[in-house]
Formats: C-alpha cells, structure tokens, sequence
C-alpha cells in the first residue's frame, strides 16, 4: 500500500527555490575569466599621508642634489709631479699651479720637449721666423747673432735630429707674475759644420752626439697666450 502524499515537501522545494534565487541576484555570478582588481593608488612624494614603504631594503634612495658637495682633497706633490719633475721643483709647480689653474705638468713636459727639437733644427737652418715665436727677446737676439756670424763665414750646419732619451722638470718658480721652469733634456744629435766648399769644419756628419741641455722656459700665469718661451740655455756635453 502506498504511502499518502505530503504536501510539505512542495511547499519546502519552493522555499529552497526562492532562496537560490535571492543569493544568485545579490552575489552574481562567475565566469570563466576573472577581471584584474583596480591598481593601487600612487600617491605624489609630497603627500604627508602617505604610507611608509612595507619593505625599506627595497627602496632605491637617490642623491639630495641640494646638498652641499663634500670638498674633494688636493692631490699631494708627489701624486701630481712624481715621474715628471724632480722633487726640488716641487714647490715652485705647486705655486704655478695655484696661481694657474691650467698648468698641468705632463702636458708642459711634452710642450717644451717639441719646442726644444723645433729651436734645435730651426736654429741650424736659420730659420729666424719660427725663433722669433719661441724665444725671449735677449736669447732670440743671441741665436740671430750666431746665425748671421755663420752666414757671413760662408758656413751652414747640418744637424739631424736623433732622439730624445728623456726631459725632466729640473726646477720652478713662480717670480712675480712670471712662471719660471728648467727643463732637463737628454737627446741625441748629429751635427756638422761646413765651410763653403762643404768641408766639415765642426761636429761629424756620421757620429751621433749625446747632449744635455738644461733650458728655462717662462710665461706670465695671467697671460691668455698659453705660450711659454725660451728665456735662458745651459749645454753640456
């Protein structure tokens, strides 16, 4: 016999069907993508409510440029002049260059060393326009006298240009407003003096001579002319 029919269970399965649909029109449904959340909120540097950072390993903090620069230390005597000039020099460069703040001792070194082979071979050849440029007047009035007496006795040099073994700033002072540096150079020339008729009258035409010459150069530290001339030559031999 069958059991009689309970008409409560309709009425449940209608209340659990109202309830289903209640929840699905509050909460929604889901797809098969989900969208991205919003990004988070950046806020400018000058923001006082800003959060600080949740991990400070992690912030990369930059240069204040309106911070004073830290003074940088002036390099010591021997780091700026070991190598190029000896060290009784040292003091006089230190005055040049603190009285010149382009004077740079490697790059003059190198200045006088192509001046000392230009005056070698320009004063050999007589070429008195390029002495005028590099020398002082009294040593430019020196060579041209030696130049002319040579040219009035008939008799011309022919000297070759060798080597140059090695320049050292031998001394320096600044004097006044003049900047004053001795240059030690050690070279090797060949040098011949002819007669008019091509005789050999002094040096040799084949033996290389070893000189040493020790030359002052100077310059005013105010001048704009960054040119340095020939005030005063020593030779020995």
């Amino acid at each position: 016999m069958q059991d009689p029919f309970d008409p409560t269970i309709i009425v449940f399965a209608v209340i659990a069907l109202f309830v289903l649909y209640k929840l699905r029109s509050v909460l929604g449904t889901r797809g098969g993508v989900e969208p991205r959340p919003p990004a988070p909120v950046v806020r400018p540097a000058g923001d006082r409510g800003a959060p600080a950072p949740a991990n400070e390993s992690n912030v990369i903090r930059l240069p204040n440029v309106n911070s004073p620069q830290q003074p940088q230390p002036a390099p010591s005597p021997v780091d700026r002049w070991a190598g190029v000039a000896s060290e009784k020099a040292w003091p006089g460069l230190d005055a040049i260059a603190a009285a010149d703040s382009t004077f740079a001792g490697p790059s003059f070194l190198a200045g006088a060393t192509a001046a000392y082979e230009m005056i070698v071979l320009a004063f050999a050849s007589g070429d008195l326009v390029t002495l005028r440029r590099l020398l002082e007047n009294e040593v430019f009035d020196s060579f041209e006298g030696s130049i002319k007496a040579r040219a009035a006795a008939g008799q011309r040099i022919e000297t070759t240009f060798v080597s140059m073994d090695k320049a050292t700033i031998d001394d320096a002072a600044l004097r006044g407003p003049n900047a004053q540096i001795s240059v030690r150079f050690l070279s090797k020339i060949i040098s011949a003096t002819r007669d008019s008729l091509g005789n050999v009258v002094e040096g040799s035409a084949e033996r290389t001579i070893d000189m040493v010459d020790l030359w002052t150069f100077a310059r005013p530290v105010a001048s704009r002319d960054p040119n340095w001339k020939l005030i005063a030559t020593e030779t020995a031999h």
